[in-house]
């Protein structure tokens, strides 16, 4: 069985150092609660709770999976107690408000939770993770009677959230939707359809389950301007508000699926349920974005946490594994072999996977403080500047995270070599769970076109360059700094590039939308690769600073600057290849009729 141990070094490297959070903590209204003590409490106990209660149950949840029978789908073994005790811990209102029975602590603390649950049981995550997204969809939109109704439970997690936006025939083109909402005499609707791909659409983890979903008014006007949006509950609450009579929603399959076993994947029928509108009519797809943008930097976290999990247990096979002899020569002359560790590649490998969950990690840490921002702050200012940063990496820890994520994840497989692929080692799983985060919660090309078209261009690259100004202000600070050279230099190029490529594509599209879709996929992996290396140059900085004051943790700080060194010379020009292909355009994409892309199949 794999193993994992929540990386709680680099965490405080990472926040108390790099990020500086105690300091943004004390900043934020109510954070002042966010004590280094307080943190510190909360890292290890949620390391512990993931290491100790969710990790035994991953490979026995992927193998069991979720079973429905009698209309009711049950989780594997184990899954149910976990869950209760993670709701005895407060876990689930961590950072929720106290008057809806939260512990009022910054919405970052509860991502960093996420990311050790992410590593230890990634389906069982799924169940809790999901409430959060309704909550705060309820919490922003709905009315004083559903919070009153609804949010106390979700935050308690006695009831667990859902959201259903996907049907049969349509799946990012939510203007297809076919479900209905009929309004009733009171001011319930009813609704009927069929919702698919439901992650925990259906379990028996909690009490009640509470559905948003997206559906048409009979007035609605065409395409996604006529969505409107309904909570919908598994059972209705009675008047002491517990869950009292069924209504029409039901599990009517299971989907037999790729990875993420333990997480019940539902086709989900409403068959004239009881909902409530939330929100505005017709402004439905608005409501549920604001579910949608916390569930797609969650999905970024999942990829962080895969990381990690495969990089920590395939270091540990490389550490033991004896295979050849080094190149150099013998370098462990009492065994028959070499340590894997010793070669070339397997350290590529390794270093690959390293340099992604650090990186990614700090990618993660430096969005959360964004997140307290806009949910927090006080400052009209920085609360408008954080808004739009957050509106910019959104998609890139989205898509960049689970991209790299899936390539880590397979070099963790090949570090195992043929080991890798057999089922006991626990390494294959991770790669099958790591898959799903690419596509769900809109796939990388959705969030690439989200990136270009919508956050970048639309805004005439404005939003870019409230981020392309932070790294030229670094790089400019830090460009007498010597030490800071092989770093800097190449990151202000590149964020030159940024730039300008910006401009090509811009140009480009004017005359041709086509060019935004050509070039999106490979302007958001430039740009996840150079927001990295913007990242790992501070976390440099900070390790130099560190060594020079004569830290007891030499060994730490060096590592992260030769992880950082290798991430500039081995995987930062990969940009190259991205600026090349965004370059392309689009006429070898769209020369090619639909009817010759079959050419050469014909007898």
């Amino acid at each position: 069985m794999p193993d994992y141990q929540a990386p709680l070094r680099d965490l405080r490297f990472v926040m108390d150092e790099m990020l500086d959070y105690p300091t943004h903590y004390a900043g934020l209204p109510g954070g002042e609660e966010a004590t280094p003590d307080v943190v510190g409490a909360i890292l290890e106990e949620g390391a512990r709770f993931a290491r100790e209660e969710l990790l035994p149950l991953n490979q026995s949840g992927d193998l069991e999976g979720c079973l429905l029978e009698g209309g009711e789908v049950k989780t594997p073994k184990g899954f149910k107690e976990a869950y209760h005790r993670y709701v005895e811990g407060g876990w689930p209102g961590l950072a929720a408000d106290p008057e809806q029975g939260g512990q009022g602590l910054p919405p970052s603390l509860a991502m960093v939770l996420s990311e050790m649950i992410c590593a230890t049981n990634l389906a069982w995550g799924m169940y809790p993770g999901l409430s959060h997204g309704a909550a705060d969809a309820l919490r922003h939109h709905g009315t004083e009677a559903q919070k009153d109704t609804y949010l106390t439970k979700l935050v308690e997690g006695v009831w667990t959230g859902t959201m259903c936006l996907t049907e049969p025939h349509c799946g990012t083109d939510l203007g297809l939707i076919k479900t209905r909402a009929v309004p009733n005499d009171d001011d319930s609707y009813t609704i009927s359809g069929t919702k698919i791909f439901i992650s925990a659409g259906d379990h028996d983890l909690a009490e009640n389950i509470v559905h948003l979903v997206l559906a048409k008014l009979p007035d609605a006007p065409a395409g996604s301007k006529g969505i409107s949006l309904f909570v919908v509950p598994k059972f209705m609450p009675d008047a002491d508000g517990n869950p009292g009579e069924r209504n029409g929603v039901s599990c009517g399959s299971l989907e037999h699926k790729m990875g993420i076993h333990g997480n019940a994947t539902c086709v989900m029928n409403f068959d004239g349920a009881q909902g409530f509108l939330v929100g505005k009519p017709h402004k439905g797809l608005a409501c549920m974005f604001t579910m949608m943008n916390a569930a797609r930097i969650g999905v970024g976290i999942q990829g962080l946490g895969l990381t990690e999990a495969s990089f920590q247990n395939a270091l540990a096979y490389a550490r033991e594994r004896l295979q050849m002899r080094a190149l150099s020569g013998a370098k462990a002359e009492d065994k028959p072999a070499d340590p894997i560790i010793v070669h070339p590649d397997v350290r590529r490998m390794l270093l690959t996977q390293k340099a992604f969950a650090e990186g990614g990690r700090m990618l993660v840490l430096y969005t959360a403080q964004m997140v307290d921002l806009v949910e927090r702050s006080d400052d009209a200012d920085r609360r408008e500047q954080a808004e739009t940063l957050l509106g910019l990496l959104t998609p890139i820890v989205k898509a960049f995270l689970t991209e790299v994520g899936f390539e880590a994840t397979n070099e963790g497989v090949q570090v195992f070599g043929g080991h890798g692929f057999i089922q006991e080692w626990g390494m294959e799983q991770l790669v099958r769970d790591a898959r799903i985060t690419r596509l769900y919660e809109g796939t990388t090309g959705i969030q690439a076109l989200d990136l270009l078209g919508r956050k970048v261009l639309m805004s005439q690259g404005e939003t870019l360059k409230v981020f392309t100004k932070e790294i030229h202000k670094f790089c400019q600070a830090e460009e007498g700094n010597p030490a800071m050279a092989e770093f800097v230099r190449p990151l202000a190029k590149l964020n030159t590039e940024w730039g300008e490529l910006t401009m090509s594509v811009g140009m480009k599209a004017m005359n041709d939308r086509e060019e935004v879709g050509a070039a999106s996929v490979d302007y958001l992996m430039y740009a996840g690769y150079v927001t990295l290396a913007y990242l790992f140059a501070r976390a440099v900085k900070h390790a130099q600073a560190a060594l020079e004051a004569g830290t007891d943790d030499a060994a730490f700080y060096r590592a992260k600057i030769n992880t950082a060194r290798f991430y500039y010379e081995r995987l930062l020009p990969r940009t190259r290849a991205h600026a090349q292909m965004v370059q392309a355009g689009g006429e070898s994409l769209m020369t090619l009729s639909p009817d010759d892309f079959g050419r050469g199949f014909e007898i």
